[in-house]
């Protein structure tokens, strides 16, 4: 058959990564977006390249979180924040230490392997460096030494991240040992401007954004897809236009287009947010901070993820700070959409009252001060990270997810982590091969992104870094949260 047409509902990481995807490879791609811009959604602010942040999860999915982890960054390399991890656990948390370890070692085995069969999969730093463990002795003296330029720092500086923590941690908080990994951060920013300039220079992919998906249905073996632009300035009639594979990359309204096209599936939608907030004693030469706490307790995980010029954003694992009491809602027999409270989905269509804005992000700090002390003269950064994200099936902890099919020409993209959008991608493609929807040598890109001339390998940091400054003020968030935090790497 022709090069087929692609339809994408949905315009977050899962589906500008798929239009990326499909696109460089020269197929017909058409793209729809409610929001002002591709990658628009939920926060995202690390990799996850080993899932150390998970406790509870197998060590199935933090390899495969490593593997997808490693083609992220091959594919947008421009996203990333080059600075470690701390992984803490309070005295009172139940688990240990020492519990980490052991899954430490398989993931440090995983990636030692991975840069054997291919040189350009080292992009977490040497992988004897992967992990560092601290004593409690080790972080008072530590605590002693001044801290270093963030230009004088390198991958291995591995015990110069760990100063500015020893100093203002309270270490007799602290079980041990401290581990220090090489889990980096992530940039909703720079990634959401890398898709943006990327896919403006592919006439083969149609972007839709600032459009709302009115239905699809079938006709004959193609699906007709309705849709209508949000823009009230305009007063354009529905459009329609038939896509030979249809990919379902909603996000939580994913259960929406399943109960159109009739293809039921059992998932959960939970509602989270992130908090922005300025530290003054902070700098960018932090690493990213985990507490380890019990999920929906009020000792839930504390984590602190820093940027540039004193921001930071904070995670706290309870119902009053990231999590909210009936924040989680499930899909039902009569229909594959899980309903969350209105007062919810408000929030996701029209934000937040400042007040309490304020009063979740001072909670943030107060959590993050049990720990870190100092940190309770931070203040309000700006307005929340947040959104809701989709898990499929009935496990609210997985967290390594990619795609699901149904009938001949259909896929969801189910990410819950972003580091899984590429192999989401990569596992419709090979759906698509193997039904004839392609044909012909496999993806010359795959595997291999960054060493083929391609619209998004060709781009440089500074013109990302000028998009996704003007996407952040778009947004209305602090423009620290584009730059680049941590290590500059030599690139373009």
């Amino acid at each position: 058959m022709a090069s087929p047409h692609i339809g994408i509902i949905g315009g977050g990481i899962a589906g500008s990564t798929a239009a990326l995807h499909f696109a460089e490879q020269g197929l017909n791609v058409s793209i729809f977006e409610q929001g002002q811009s591709l990658v628009d959604g939920p926060p995202i602010c690390h990799l996850h390249a080993g899932g150390n942040l998970y406790r509870e999860i197998s060590e199935q999915q933090c390899i495969q979180l490593l593997k997808e982890s490693i083609d992220t960054v091959k594919l947008y390399r421009h996203t990333l924040n080059v600075r470690p991890t701390v992984i803490a656990v309070p005295t009172q948390d139940n688990g240990q230490p020492e519990e980490l370890l052991p899954r430490l070692q398989v993931i440090q085995k995983a990636y030692q392997q991975l840069v054997a069969q291919d040189s350009s999969n080292q992009v977490l730093g040497e992988p004897q460096y992967y992990f560092k463990l601290y004593s409690k002795d080790e972080l008072i003296n530590l605590a002693q030494q001044n801290t270093p330029e963030l230009n004088s720092m390198t991958e291995q500086s591995l015990d110069e991240w760990m100063i500015p923590f020893a100093q203002h941690t309270d270490l007799d908080k602290l079980k041990y040992p401290v581990v220090l990994v090489q889990e980096y951060g992530l940039s909703v920013f720079r990634l959401s401007a890398t898709v943006n300039l990327a896919l403006e220079q592919l006439p083969n992919c149609q972007v839709h954004t600032q459009t709302q998906v009115m239905g699809v249905e079938p006709k004959g073996k193609q699906w007709q897809i309705a849709f209508k632009p949000t823009d009230t300035q305009t007063s354009q009639a529905e459009q329609t236009i038939k896509v030979d594979y249809l990919i379902n990359a909603s996000g939580y309204k994913t259960g929406v287009v399943d109960d159109w096209v009739k293809m039921p599936r059992s998932r959960l939608v939970e509602f989270k947010a992130a908090y922005v907030t300025h530290w003054q004693a902070g700098s960018a030469m932090w690493p990213e901070v985990i507490f380890h706490g019990e999920r929906g307790t009020p000792q839930g995980m504390a984590q602190l993820t820093p940027y540039p010029d004193g921001f930071f954003q904070l995670h706290g694992m309870t119902e009053d700070i990231t999590l909210f009491e009936d924040g989680v809602a499930e899909s039902t027999e009569e229909s594959s959409q899980p309903k969350l409270p209105m007062y919810l989905v408000n929030k996701i269509i029209h934000g937040w009252d400042e007040q309490q804005q304020i009063l979740r992000t001072k909670k943030a700090i107060d959590h993050m001060a049990q720990f870190i002390p100092s940190f309770a003269t931070a203040t309000f950064g700006g307005r929340p990270l947040f959104g809701a994200q989709q898990v499929p099936g009935t496990d609210i902890t997985l967290r390594a997810a990619s795609v699901s099919f149904a009938g001949d020409n259909y896929a969801r993209l189910e990410i819950v982590k972003a580091s899984s959008a590429i192999e989401a991608a990569r596992q419709v493609e090979a759906d698509m091969r193997q039904k004839g929807y392609i044909v012909g040598q496999p993806d010359q890109f795959e595997g291999h992104a960054e060493k083929k001339v391609t619209p998004s390998s060709q781009l440089g940091m500074q013109q990302i870094l000028q998009k996704a400054n003007i996407l952040a003020k778009q947004r209305n968030y602090p423009t620290a949260l584009a730059k680049v935090g941590g290590i500059r790497r030599n690139e373009k």
